[in-house]
């Protein structure tokens, strides 16, 4: 398979160059452009485990693995890991679903795909022959650097450093992270926003391809952003896994379409649902839900991408992002691989913040896609309204996607059902939980979590019960000017 850099076609890779590499020369993202040769047959899978799914399908992307690699890999990956053997169990919730991708070992959804990705890069650089200590860059909102850390540490000729915005996370994501044990982990603040630090990282890439220092030290950059086709590439498989539950459950026939309500700031997880759908899955829309940072939502519905309006904290602070880094794959996708035209308009990003998408993209994307966005009033409103209701506990991301799919089925319901991709456990966002279904009002994260478990009866994951426990191991803080000389010190240690 080969995959292209969105900006340029003079840079290419296979899947497991893509993979080690995280970002390509030029600064654009590794995307495959022949889905014909990634097909899936849905009705193969129906008697498959989860673990088989995985497999199947991120070998069809990743296939320069063979069959029995892919295998040996996804099943060492998620062994007794996550909470259930079926990984990521369909409920069924009033007259809609939701695919709970929160069951891992850190109660996020990147943890499917960030159990996989550190065992695609160790058997990529072993295959490869690569002998460079391999540093993994991450910038994250939330939920991605506690899973990264999680899934990379200790992982032989691996180090990872992860950036997150200083107050731009909730207290449990912040323990989490600053807590993680490890001898090849480093976690530091950004004085910014999400956008700042993830810019600050695809910097130091273009730094690094220019002047080699990461070589000079016996190293080799990567990420595990979802910008890493590696990352994206397990996401996939849930679309599938969740289709065919639906399937065996008697609640679709196959062949039926099904939407997919995604709530989404970097476009990553959303993206995945377009892989699927082009590698076979009957997706009826793929709808893009936004908190109160509606870049995504304007863009879908005008045309015009502008990231130079407000930045706003939000209760769903995972979400707050300007930048967002896939929907640049999803433009070369959607213009059948017109390399100038994307490099055009990620450059006038760029320098001018704001572009113009030809009127040809758009109709391709409002063909599959449809958008909305729900506030933080919205948001807590559904959390209570969904409680009530059904006794179903949301956090507050899958709650900004419950507020648009009600949207979405008010405004164009298309017959097909529907399916919530949520985002993780209410418990990493107690204060704010509990606020939508109780008057208490404790002071600190974990009195929250206390008092939300009281009030509701869902339990508290073990990973996130014992937090406050555990010794803050990091605190360093610089300014996003300042990234790229802190990975430069880390590298020469």
């Amino acid at each position: 398979m080969k995959f292209y850099s969105t900006r340029s076609r003079n840079h290419t890779a296979d899947s497991m160059e893509a993979v080690l590499k995280g970002i390509a020369p030029d600064g654009g993202l590794y995307t495959p452009l022949d889905f014909a040769s990634m097909q899936v047959n849905v009705g193969d899978l129906l008697e498959m485990s989860a673990v088989e799914i995985s497999a199947e399908v991120i070998g069809r992307i990743l296939n320069d693995f063979t069959r029995d690699e892919m295998r040996a890999l996804i099943e060492a990956a998620y062994e007794d890991k996550f909470e259930t053997a079926d990984l990521t169990p369909v409920k069924k919730v009033g007259d809609d679903f939701v695919l709970e991708l929160f069951r891992g070992p850190t109660s996020a959804f990147k943890d499917v795909a960030l159990s996989v990705l550190p065992r695609l890069i160790v058997a990529a650089r072993e295959k490869l022959g690569v002998e460079d200590e391999i540093v993994i860059l991450t910038a994250t909102s939330g939920d991605t650097g506690k899973a990264a850390l999680e899934g990379f540490h200790d992982v032989a000729g691996t180090r990872i450093i992860v950036f997150y915005p200083d107050g731009g996370v909730s207290d449990v994501q912040k323990a989490q992270m600053v807590t993680q044990a490890g001898d090849n982990v480093g976690v530091c603040a950004v004085k910014g926003n999400f956008d700042d630090a993830q810019t600050g990282v695809k910097n130091i890439f273009a730094d690094d391809e220019a002047n080699r220092w990461a070589a000079a030290s016996g190293a080799r950059l990567s990420s595990a952003n979802s910008i890493n086709i590696g990352r994206l590439a397990p996401q996939v498989a849930y679309y599938f896994k969740a289709y065919c539950d639906l399937v065996l459950n008697a609640e679709i026939g196959l062949g039926d379409a099904v939407n997919f309500i995604v709530p989404t700031g970097n476009f990553g997880d959303i993206l995945a649902g377009e892989f699927a759908r082009r590698m076979g899955l009957p997706v009826g829309k793929l709808v893009c839900a936004s908190n109160a940072n509606n870049v995504l939502t304007d863009f879908i519905n005008t045309g015009v991408y502008d990231r130079r309006r407000e930045f706003y904290r939000t209760a769903s602070p995972s979400m707050d992002i300007l930048v967002s880094s896939n929907l640049e794959r999803y433009l070369f996708l959607a213009s059948g691989g017109d390399f100038d035209a994307v490099a055009g308009l990620m450059r006038e990003l760029s320098e001018n913040g704001v572009y113009t998408a030809p009127t040809a993209m758009m109709d391709e994307m409002r063909a599959h896609f449809s958008a909305g966005c729900a506030d933080d009033a919205a948001a807590l409103k559904a959390i209570g309204e969904v409680w009530r209701d059904y006794g179903y506990l949301m956090d507050t991301h899958t709650a900004v996607g419950w507020a648009v799919m009600q949207q979405f089925k008010d405004a164009e319901d298309n017959g097909w059902k529907n399916v919530l991709l949520s985002t993780a456990s209410p418990y990493k966002f107690s204060h704010d939980v509990l606020s939508a279904v109780s008057d208490a009002r404790p002071e600190t994260g974990f009195a929250a979590m206390d008092r939300l478990n009281a009030e509701t009866g869902v339990p508290v994951p073990p990973n996130l019960a014992t937090l406050r426990d555990r010794a803050p191991r990091f605190t360093d803080c610089v300014e996003k000017g300042e990234m790229l000389e802190y990975v430069k010190a880390r590298i020469r240690k």
